[in-house]
């Protein structure tokens, strides 16, 4: 498999472990403050990329050079949870998914600005088919949803997370001085979870971890072995492989995983047209995947 496909998978993958915290996120986010939550993941994360780093390839002192790279990414990417969670105390999935998809764009921009990746005209054709097959998804066929759609509180908040995160994904590559994807997510996830603790410190020791509804500690465990060990990992190896922009087309994948999850938590199947949606995020991957 060559390299640039082994990163279009990472991102498939990716995509469908992000949808999960949507669909518990939302469960979860008004029973604590987002900042201890995410602290709390970032240390779960932390230890067991720690573990896989010291036991795999080892964290060598060429690795530790620099740490401010690790900082400064950590600083974009704990930045995003926390406006994620914090969006999602009154936006519902659906909406912050919608928000979600302005991602490959701003991706495209940053990329753009810090790594001078250009955007192709396939590239391009690419990510609107995408973004119009995943907002025909998010409002499931319903155009009179799409044309009711209204911007609340919570939308706002996490498009300045979801802005953050385009940031991260091209100084991922700018930074990276060779180190793998799992040594250089440790040392990010070490400096998110200081950073976090930090930042988080009284609702730390303020929160009753003993009597949390179930729900938070479902969510904590998810969010900390699925999307961020496992998603820092696949986005770090995906980034280092891919453009800027073609690594977070895989954004409108989510909407359609979210429906995924959605049906397996209990939830109601959506309409036969949404099927449409579906079937233009994948002419977008295709696309994609083709070579230019």
């Amino acid at each position: 498999m060559s390299a640039s496909y082994a990163g279009h998978l990472a991102m498939l993958v990716f995509s469908m472990l992000v949808a999960g915290s949507f669909a518990l996120g939302s469960l979860a986010a008004n029973e604590m403050s987002p900042s201890a939550l995410n602290a709390m993941r970032f240390w779960i994360a932390t230890l067991i990329i720690g573990g896989v780093a010291l036991a795999t390839t080892g964290v060598s002192r060429s690795a530790m050079r620099a740490p401010w790279r690790y900082a400064l990414l950590a600083l974009f990417f704990t930045t995003y949870f926390v406006l994620m969670f914090e969006g999602l105390k009154t936006a519902p999935p659906v909406s912050a998914a919608a928000v979600f998809t302005l991602t490959p764009i701003l991706t495209a921009g940053f990329g753009w600005l810090l790594l001078r990746q250009m955007l192709t005209s396939r590239m391009a054709l690419a990510l609107l088919i995408g973004a119009v097959g995943a907002i025909w998804v998010i409002f499931r066929a319903d155009v009179a949803a799409i044309l009711r759609f209204e911007v609340g509180r919570g939308e706002i908040i996490y498009f300045w997370g979801c802005m953050a995160h385009a940031v991260y994904t091209p100084l991922v590559r700018k930074l990276n001085r060779g180190e793998t994807a799992v040594v250089f997510s440790f040392g990010v996830l070490l400096a998110g979870s200081l950073l976090l603790t930090a930042w988080g410190w009284n609702d730390l020791v303020s929160t009753d971890w003993a009597a949390l509804p179930a729900i938070v500690w479902i969510t904590i465990l998810y969010t900390a072995v699925f999307a961020s060990a496992a998603t820092f990992v696949l986005l770090q190896f995906a980034a280092l492989r891919l453009p800027s922009s073609k690594v977070m087309a895989y954004t409108y994948l989510t909407p359609s995983w979210v429906i995924v999850w959605e049906l397996a938590l209990g939830g109601v199947p959506p309409p036969a047209l949404v099927l449409l949606g579906l079937l233009l995020t994948i002419a977008a991957l295709v696309l994609l995947l083709r070579e230019e």
